[in-house]
């Protein structure tokens, strides 16, 4: 979805603001589907990609000059920790309403970047944007008013609730007792 989806986001000479372009590792899907938006539907959008934002906060910084400092503070995104830089193209550029696109954000975040992540995805739907998540997060699962969609060997379904999610099950498993997991796989 997230690679034919016409996202423009913000029009700039200066800087990129749609996120990293298109990489021979998406899914050949991207010949076969078309995405259809409303005439009066918001250009805005992003794609986030965790294995593919450094390439493109390289470039980001790369660009220097007054490209960095209107954009992103005169702070290069690289001189920040990984996740840091995430948190700050995620504040800066998921301001417009739009439809964006994140695959496993967390990959970069901590637990409590994560939780930010939570108030900021509240925020962006407040205001009336989609944004289409992909991860392994059960944090980032717990946003209220999510719609959950699990994918497994059974396909694709619908989950009535967080509690539901294989994943969030076998984190509480493993939580409550994680001695019980090890003792398998350090034996």
């Amino acid at each position: 979805m997230a690679a034919i989806y016409p996202r423009r986001g913000f029009e700039s000479p200066f800087i990129d603001k749609t996120g990293p372009s298109g990489s021979s590792e998406d899914s050949p899907l991207l010949y076969h589907l078309r995405a259809r938006t409303h005439r009066q539907a918001s250009p805005a959008g992003f794609f986030l990609r965790a294995e593919m934002m450094h390439d493109y906060l390289a470039g980001v910084d790369a660009a220097g000059g007054r490209s960095r400092a209107t954009a992103w503070g005169d702070e290069p995104l690289q001189a920040r920790s990984h996740g840091e830089s995430f948190l700050t193209v995620l504040g800066q550029r998921f301001t417009d309403v739009g439809v964006y696109f994140m695959d496993e954000p967390e990959a970069a975040l901590s637990f409590s970047s994560c939780l930010g992540l939570v108030a900021l995805l509240a925020k962006m739907a407040d205001e009336g944007s989609q944004v289409i998540v992909a991860t392994h997060s059960p944090l980032l699962m717990s946003l209220p008013g999510a719609t959950l969609l699990e994918i497994g060997n059974w396909g694709l379904r619908l989950l009535p609730s967080y509690d539901d999610a294989d994943l969030v099950r076998s984190w509480r498993t493993f939580l409550q007792e994680p001695d019980l997991f090890l003792r398998h796989l350090l034996d």
